[in-house]
């Protein structure tokens, strides 16, 4: 529409005249225009067709306008009834929130009235019962504590009661089972000290002139030799591997024939390499027997040493064989650490085969494992397999365990008895031999020694001497397993009787 009306404006402007004027409008002066050539003549037509578009454009225009005002009428309209509804809204809105807000007075009121009557009933109740709140409390846990004790008590009874005899049910079966995993077709090879001759002649040749072979015998060898028996030799060593290389060369070098410092020295040494090379494939046999594998090799070579190593009769790579097929299967029975377990099993007397330095197994056992940076736990088996110290972990109990049922089961061991009450007895003897000594105990297998002493006769600094001495006195008359723990009792008692 407004295109229009702008074409038609552009078309009545047209059909002006330059410097035409206005009636009663003063316009513009001009400068005199140069004659021009004369214009053409409009014909009627033409001039009734311009007023009639003229007309027809004033006619757009007005209905231009009555349509803008009508446009303009209707959006007016249209925001003066939005503006009404949203009025009303609003008003609603403002109506609710006055609702709202007098409803939360009357519930905060209802609250406060609750609360009031609450407070006055509990009153009422405290002044009734002659109790506190807290006291009535008290009073309900007190008798419900009562009520429910004799059940709990019936029940824990009944099922402490139960667990014993199913414990103990199940303690002999997993014990048997144990054992019988544990038992082993491995027989044991005994080193024999003492080896039968059948020539007397051959003891001549042992001796050699002046007894020079017999010398360089025991010197390559660090064993006594005893030609005094008829038909046998000897031998006779605290070190069973010394022992051994000893009546492995003894027989090598009586077949042979060949008695002489030189081929004895040589002998030797030949025989020493093949020992270790026996001891180090039994310790590997060992370890891959029980699942141990990666072991460090200074370690597996002293677990071969147990093949010529004997406790009471059993043997060690027996005895640790044994125990340790005994511990996995305890393991398995009560979810404990199998690998904790194998390796304690294995390793618990490797103590026993440390010969350079002084000390009981177990002590020597634990320096040699933490030298090696073992595991702590494994550690920790090695040094309470004897209850030496308390128990840290059930992986230690058990090795303890295993370590008994091996060592204790029918069979397994001997001794003789009255050399062991004899030793046992020149212990205490020993101590008893000491003035100020009132009584001497040796027990643990003569592993530990208590003295008990009047203490009117012995003081404290006489006590340290004491046990000083007695230590001295068993190393130099006695010979004992391991070592042997002196304590020396001084107590002091005071009696009197009131009438």
């Amino acid at each position: 529409m407004i295109d229009v009306l702008k074409t038609l404006s552009d078309l009545v402007k047209t059909k002006k005249k330059p410097g035409t004027v206005r009636p009663g409008v003063a316009g513009p002066t001009l400068p005199k225009a140069k004659p021009q050539a004369p214009k053409p003549v409009v014909s009627p037509d033409a001039e009734a067709q311009m007023r009639l578009a003229e007309t027809k454009a004033r006619e757009l225009v007005l209905e231009a306008k009555d349509e803008a005002l009508r446009i303009r009428r209707e959006g007016e309209d249209e925001a003066r009834r939005k503006l009404e509804i949203i009025d009303r809204r609003e008003g609603a809105l403002e109506e609710r929130e006055k609702r709202v807000h007098i409803r939360e007075g009357e519930i905060e009121r209802s609250r406060e009235d609750i609360a009031k009557i609450k407070q006055e009933q509990l009153e009422k109740l405290e002044r009734v019962a002659h109790l506190t709140r807290d006291e009535a409390k008290q009073l309900l846990v007190t008798a419900t504590r009562e009520k429910i004790k004799e059940e709990l008590a019936r029940e824990i009874k009944e099922a402490t009661e139960r667990a014993r005899e199913e414990a103990e049910i199940k303690a002999r079966e997993i014990l048997v089972d144990a054992m019988r995993h544990g038992a082993t077709d491995y027989v044991p090879e005994y080193t024999v000290s003492v080896i039968k001759i059948a020539d007397e002649d051959m003891k001549g040749r042992i001796i050699g002139k002046e007894g020079r072979n017999i010398r360089a015998f025991e010197t390559a060898t660090g064993v006594d030799v005893d030609l005094d028996e008829e038909g046998v030799i000897r031998l006779s060593s605290f070190d069973p591997v010394r022992r051994e290389i000893a009546r492995v060369a003894l027989e090598r070098l009586l077949r042979d024939g060949r008695v002489q410092p030189g081929r004895i020295e040589e002998l030797v040494e030949q025989i020493k390499k093949e020992i270790e090379r026996i001891m180090f494939e039994e310790g590997q046999k060992l370890c891959h027997a029980v699942g141990v594998y990666n072991l460090p090799a200074p370690l597996v070579a002293l677990l071969g040493r147990f093949k010529y190593r004997f406790s009471y009769g059993q043997n060690m790579i027996a005895h640790t064989l044994e125990e340790t097929k005994i511990g996995i299967a305890l393991a398995h029975e009560i979810h404990a650490d199998v690998n904790v377990i194998r390796l304690g099993c294995l390793l618990h007397d490797i103590g026993k085969i440390v010969t350079d330095r002084e000390g009981n197994h177990i002590e020597l056992g634990v320096e040699l494992l933490k030298k090696y940076s073992m595991p702590q736990k494994v550690i920790d088996c090695v040094a309470q397999h004897h209850e030496d110290t308390p128990f840290t972990s059930v992986e230690s109990m058990i090795v303890y365990i295993s370590d008994a049922i091996s060592g204790s089961r029918p069979g397994a061991r001997y001794e003789n008895y009255e050399e062991y009450i004899k030793r046992l007895t020149d212990l205490e003897q020993v101590a008893k031999s000491h003035e100020g000594v009132k009584e001497a105990f040796a027990f643990q297998a003569g592993r530990e020694l208590r003295v008990v002493v009047d203490p009117g006769k012995v003081d404290d600094a006489s006590a340290v001497l004491l046990a000083q001495q007695v230590k001295e006195e068993i190393e130099k008359k006695l010979t004992v397993p391991g070592s042997v723990k002196i304590t020396v009792i001084r107590e002091l008692r005071a009696t009197e009787t009131a009438k």
